[in-house]
């Protein structure tokens, strides 16, 4: 993955600001990675992460992130990610919750280009009040997702698939070289 953790951080940070908390589990919060990476790569070419996505039974997720968000969850105060995340664990549900340890700064903001920004408040807008199931079944309607098989890496040129997207095979894999 090509983003540096500060740019990570901050992206769940806004992620934790611009969504209902109560719908904010581990399960939404990669589908909204990838909402907002193939999103980004449907418009602009390149993805905002750079993170390798897996074809699993709940939709795409993005590896490196799951898996310090899992580390997370095992031990917080150990995680990179300590300093941006909370996870509460509450009791009789089988979620996950993701809370924010302090506010989305300007310094946070001033780390994503326009681009990705307009991005990341579409899919924030869009999935804001959503809970996990709408969120995977919307991620079961895209090409990329639907394309790919299942534990198999899901390549962003998937993106071209979908009616949607405005960018060319050839622009992605350059973006990604």
């Amino acid at each position: 993955m090509k983003m540096p953790l500060p740019k990570l951080q901050a992206m769940i940070l806004y992620f934790c600001e611009n969504t209902d908390s109560k719908f904010l589990g581990k399960t939404k919060l990669m589908k909204l990675f990838y909402f907002s990476d193939f999103g980004h790569v449907k418009q602009y070419g390149s993805p905002i992460t750079f993170d390798t996505y897996t074809k699993f039974a709940k939709g795409p997720i993005p590896s490196v992130i799951l898996n310090l968000v899992d580390e997370a969850s095992e031990d917080i105060d150990s995680s990179v990610l300590a300093e941006v995340i909370d996870i509460e664990k509450p009791q009789g549900i089988d979620m996950c919750r993701i809370l924010a340890r302090r506010k989305l700064t300007d310094d946070d903001i001033k780390l994503f280009t326009p681009s990705e920004l307009k991005i990341m408040k579409n899919v924030c807008e869009r999935f804001r009040h959503k809970n996990t199931e709408y969120i995977v079944e919307a991620s079961h309607e895209e090409a990329p997702w639907k394309k790919s098989k299942m534990y198999q890496t899901i390549p962003y040129t998937y993106a071209t698939l979908d009616p949607d997207c405005e960018a060319n095979k050839e622009e992605i894999e350059l973006a990604l070289s």
